[in-house]
């Protein structure tokens, strides 16, 4: 669940504890152990690019996030990556990167048109000629808004051992294509309870495509779920690998 109430330094430890390492994640690794030069946009704790680093990648490895809380996790397990406070609209990377990635649903976050549109613009223009683009996108017609209800709460121990119980709801009924949801984190800790509010935005292919031919960018896979199985309507995610047009 991407939200950016992990920005507060007092919540951002609980992110990997409340998005542990999984099917997605490996996925993703894969994919930046095979690249030389990777650019992680909305790289959260930096998880994915350390452990690249721990498994032995040897090239450049960046990661790109707006919340300065977030960063400090990545910098606490390590410093051979180059860990950026900011998001797409503030940088001027020119052909640099082979790999450009966008994990755990970050894509959504880009709310706006015009933020959708200069997100792209800046990727395109930081990819290597035969460089790739790839994000994940949980696909509209999946209806996950429909999972995030109050009764579904998950447990977490925080970096100081306290439980801490959390749980989403999504404002209904959902109309067009963004999802307003709360997050709420209740415990014993004294900043607790505490309850962000945040929105998503959920494209479908068409969409999506449109916005990437715009960009001069162009599909060259896309997968429905983690296994690499192609994409239905009625794939959980959409997966998608994009490149430069020629």
């Amino acid at each position: 669940m991407v939200d950016r109430s992990f920005g507060d330094a007092s919540l951002a430890g609980l992110y990997d504890a409340l998005n542990p390492w999984g099917p997605g994640d490996e996925f993703f690794l894969d994919l930046v152990m095979s690249a030389d030069s990777v650019l992680d946009v909305g790289c959260g704790t930096g998880r994915l690019l350390r452990r690249a680093r721990e498994a032995g990648h040897e090239g450049r490895l960046t990661g790109l996030d707006p919340a300065a809380a977030m960063l400090v996790q990545g910098r606490d397990g390590t410093r051979e990556v180059e860990w950026v406070l900011g998001d797409l609209r503030c940088t001027a990377w020119r052909e640099e990167f082979d790999l450009v990635v966008m994990t755990g649903h970050a894509f959504q976050e880009l709310l706006g048109d015009e933020d959708l549109r200069l997100a792209l613009a800046a990727v395109r223009e930081g990819l290597r000629r035969d460089g790739e683009f790839v994000f994940d996108t949980r696909n509209p017609a999946a209806r996950a808004w429909e999972n995030w209800t109050p009764e579904r709460i998950r447990e977490v121990r925080g970096p100081d051992g306290d439980l801490v119980r959390v749980w989403h709801e999504a404002a209904t009924p959902v109309r067009g294509e963004r999802v307003a949801f709360t997050e709420t984190f209740d415990g014993p800790r004294r900043d607790l309870p505490r309850i962000s509010h945040s929105t998503v935005r959920f494209l479908g292919v068409g969409a999506l495509d449109r916005f990437l031919d715009e960009a001069g960018l162009v599909v060259r896979q896309r997968y429905g779920d983690w296994s690499r199985q192609p994409f239905t309507p009625s794939s959980p995610e959409i997966i998608s690998f994009a490149g430069r047009a020629r």
